[in-house]
């Protein structure tokens, strides 16, 4: 399928640029400049986390419900997934979600400026895999709330991986 047009993006303030008079490139982009910036001889930033003394590209949470409910509702994973994006201070680019039958599972994703969130559902076993990866000033562990919240589980298991870690030292 060829992209055209942003139609099927989320719109944040103009970000979106598809080249559509370069055959090329017919994949949307993201600017990351704002317009108070885009006049400016600024450094590009490499977004980059800099905590108790580590630096590393963005953190990754792997995390598990069990015992959870509405894994099947494509308008609550929706609205789910956008205040999560929203919770964590990222900047939301493109949601996709699919539907499977006859069980009503649901994988998809949601695209971020600061890498994504993903969600694998087995409805029929009570089980949702999430996937949060952000990095910069994001902060991906205010997801996890919205989430519960949404999906009601009765055990969660969770996972946290610093991604892309920094020796300064060395570099």
């Amino acid at each position: 399928m060829e992209i055209t047009s942003t139609n099927h993006l989320v719109d944040v303030g103009n970000a979106f640029d598809v080249a559509q008079n370069d055959s090329s490139n017919k994949w949307p982009t993201f600017d990351q400049q704002s317009n108070s910036q885009a006049n400016l001889d600024i450094a590009p930033q490499d977004h980059f986390v800099r905590r108790n003394g580590i630096v590393f590209a963005g953190t990754h949470l792997i995390f598990d419900f069990w015992g959870a409910s509405q894994l099947d509702d494509l308008a609550l994973m929706e609205a789910a997934l956008r205040e999560s994006v929203e919770v964590a201070g990222a900047t939301l680019l493109h949601i996709h979600l699919h539907h499977f039958t006859p069980n009503g599972g649901i994988s998809g994703v949601a695209v971020l400026a600061e890498s994504h969130i993903s969600v694998h559902t087995w409805p029929e076993r009570g089980y949702a895999a999430f996937d949060v990866f952000m990095c910069g000033d994001a902060e991906p562990e205010k997801t996890i709330p919205i989430l519960k919240k949404a999906f009601h589980p009765e055990q969660v298991n969770m996972t946290e991986h610093l991604r892309g870690m920094v020796d300064e030292d060395n570099v």
